[in-house]
């Protein structure tokens, strides 16, 4: 019996020839349901991704120390009155030379090498020049230490670090750990100071202790220049050094000329800086991490800051917020709705923990919407982001006093408790035996406390892109067909090569949008003074003149498939094919890019079809898709879309003043090598643009 069950079977799955039949696999099956059914799982899969953004705030997890060594928090602070009186003196000191010396940089900077060299340190001083700011397309790539240098660079603009070493008694000189405060020698403030006496109170305990294994490098940057200048330039020198006669040995009032000494290899970097009062009654700490390209230190040097402020100095830490989404309405609905699912989750099983406070919910939706953009922006939030560049773990701790900078009484504790909360991070990473490794380099924060990792934050990026090959296939399939019918073959046109029409056309384009990315090159080779608004008119004009003459070349225009043979279909097909392979290789550079960028270009090309056939129908679902088009092709371009983000963050900005705001955040993109300005004119861009094309294809 069971013989004859197998016969029949064989006979099943044999044609009329005696041939068999193979079976797809089941993963085959799935594939060509998924196809088919296209249009309901791309809405399922693009409504899963937002959903899934939203959600990002309730499985945020609780930050931990990964790495057993750190171990903060578990040696007494060995700092003491002296120290902190030693601080005091050297604040003291520069504010009396500075009332009777004003404008005397050279002479604070000699005070400063001063005490270092009395604390039994190695000091030297390190000059550098300004840095341009002109865009070469054959230096976005290169390294951290090419710097364009602006030329003509007189004795009296150049900038002087001051640096002392203080080499580790218990070490072999092969790590070091590097403070920074950021100071201007010729109009340095009140509050500056105070982020030298705190460091300089540490520096005085770190020269007498015995349990040092690490050097520790006191870098006092020449902030005239900004903040991350000066850094740069000194990490540059610091780890490829110059073997040329600089220009400015001529103007060496410092006595600079080789004496630049080094330490071991920087095994991490803390940035501080006292910036303003606080505007509540205690102090403020600050805490910034985003390099340039989303790079993010090591989790556990935030972890071991985050926990040293709050349970051992009592600061009040904070990470940055977009401060307009704390009174959104729609954030609040939408934090209370989560809010009362997770209660309701709680009741049917106790172990659940879904909900969070919807207060708690809008602050978590705040700063993971900062740390987001932060991270797309690709530009480094403060001088810890020369560090990121070798591969060196840094951050910024910008502090708020809670009193006035004159305030003697208060003082004298704030020196004591920001020189604890530093020693306490220089002694966990004085522990380590080797470089951050055990916790997370990818991750987003939503509070200082609270960090979502990797693992969960791709989910949504993933559900937001899954719909776009589902489409793109079904898409293929359809013109195909549409094919077939005009043709009455349809094995030829399935075998056939019609869709590199298409693909020729979306070339095209994508051609187009990396001439565009260069032209800001050769605009500001344009001899004379231009203002921002001017060069954004130069650089729009011309980009129209381009797309215009792409658009009257044979083949290229995407406007001429039809003559070509190639349906709107197909070219619908390729661009959403284009827009998938920009986004995923994006989300290897810098995922919150590609998130956003996501977000944008996935409805615009999903729902982008030609309104012609919307409009001869008058049938209002076809009216309704074709006014969605438009409007998420009006929202999708980059200048359009700046000006909604600026809006949302309180800029308006109206007329040709935007023109110019768009130049010069362009300029910060590029000035950074920021990865998203070639995402904007290489694969954002050209993508818009065709789905304009397949709006007014003439089908």
């Amino acid at each position: 019996m069971a013989a004859d069950n197998r016969y029949e079977e064989e006979e099943e799955v044999r044609t009329d020839d005696g041939s068999p039949i193979t079976k797809p696999r089941p993963i085959v099956r799935l594939g060509i349901f998924l196809v088919a059914h296209s249009p309901v799982f791309s809405v399922v899969f693009s409504a899963a991704g937002v959903l899934a953004l939203l959600l990002l705030p309730l499985l945020a997890k609780n930050t931990y120390i990964s790495e057993n060594a750190l171990m903060p928090g578990s040696a007494r602070s060995m700092l003491s009155n002296r120290d902190a009186s030693d601080g005091s003196k050297l604040v003291k000191d520069i504010k009396n030379f500075r009332l009777n010396h004003e404008g005397q940089g050279v002479e604070v900077q000699r005070l400063i090498g001063k005490y270092m060299s009395e604390m039994v340190a190695e000091v030297y001083y390190q000059k550098f020049q300004p840095e341009g700011n002109q865009f070469h397309p054959l230096h976005f790539f290169s390294g951290p230490a090419s710097y364009t240098l602006l030329g003509n660079v007189s004795c009296a603009s150049y900038g002087v670090n001051v640096v002392g070493i203080i080499r580790a008694p218990r070490g072999d000189g092969k790590e070091s750990i590097v403070l920074v405060t950021p100071y201007d020698f010729i109009n340095g403030g009140d509050y500056e100071d105070l982020s030298l006496g705190i460091v300089s109170s540490l520096f005085s305990l770190l020269s007498r202790v015995t349990w040092l294994s690490k050097d520790i490098i006191w870098l006092v940057a020449d902030s005239r220049y900004g903040d991350y200048r000066p850094v740069a330039a000194w990490l540059a020198e610091y780890h490829t050094p110059s073997f040329k006669v600089s220009d400015l040995l001529k103007c060496d009032e410092l006595n600079t000329a080789d004496n630049f000494r080094r330490a071991g290899t920087v095994a991490a970097a803390l940035i501080l800086k006292v910036d303003g009062r606080s505007e509540r009654f205690e102090d403020i700490l600050s805490i910034y991490a985003d390099a340039s390209n989303g790079q993010m230190p090591n989790l556990d040097l935030i972890n071991v800051v985050n926990y040293l402020a709050v349970h051992r100095q009592g600061f009040h830490v904070k990470v940055e917020k977009v401060v307009s989404l704390l009174s959104s309405s729609w954030l609040k609905i939408v934090g209370e709705i989560f809010e009362a699912v997770g209660k309701v989750a709680n009741t049917l099983n106790p172990d659940w923990k879904f909900g969070i406070p919807a207060a708690e919910y809008i602050e978590g939706s705040a700063t993971l919407a900062s740390s987001l953009y932060s991270q797309a922006l690709g530009i480094p939030t403060g001088p810890h982001g020369a560090f990121r560049d070798y591969q060196v773990d840094a951050i910024t701790l910008k502090i708020s006093p809670g009193f006035p900078p004159d305030s003697k009484a208060r003082q004298h504790d704030f020196f004591l408790r920001g020189s604890q909360l530093l020693e306490g991070t220089i002694r966990s990473v004085n522990n380590l035996l080797e470089k951050f490794h055990q916790s997370f380099f990818l991750y987003v924060l939503t509070s200082p406390s609270k960090f979502i990792s990797v693992g969960v934050y791709m989910i949504a990026f993933a559900l937001l892109v899954a719909s776009l090959p589902m489409v793109a296939a079904s898409l293929y399939v359809d013109g195909c067909k549409a094919l077939t019918k005009s043709t009455h073959n349809s094995a030829e046109n399935f075998k056939s090569w019609k869709w590199l029409d298409a693909a020729k056309q979306v070339f095209a384009l994508h051609l187009l949008g990396f001439i565009v990315t260069l032209l800001p090159y050769f605009i500001c080779q344009v001899p004379g003074q231009h203002s921002p608004r001017n060069r954004s008119i130069m650089w729009g004009t011309t980009s129209s003149l381009l797309l215009v003459t792409f658009v009257t070349i044979p083949g290229c225009s995407p406007f001429s498939s039809r003559l070509h043979g190639t349906n709107w279909a197909i070219l619908k097909s390729v661009t959403i094919s284009a827009a998938f392979i920009g986004l995923c290789l994006m989300s290897i550079i810098n995922f919150a890019t590609a998130e956003i960028g996501a977000l944008l270009l996935v409805p615009t090309c999903l729902l982008a079809q030609p309104i012609k056939p919307a409009l001869r129908s008058r049938r209002v679902k076809s009216l309704l898709g074709a006014f969605c088009s438009m409007v998420l092709v009006t929202i999708g371009f980059p200048v359009i879309f700046f000006a909604i983000t600026k809006g949302l963050v309180g800029e308006g900005l109206v007329g040709l003043s935007l023109g110019g705001e768009f130049w010069t955040w362009l300029e910060s993109l590029w000035a950074w090598k920021s990865a998203t300005y070639l995402y904007i004119g290489m694969v954002h861009l050209p993508c818009w643009l065709l789905c304009v094309c397949i709006l007014f294809h003439p089908s």
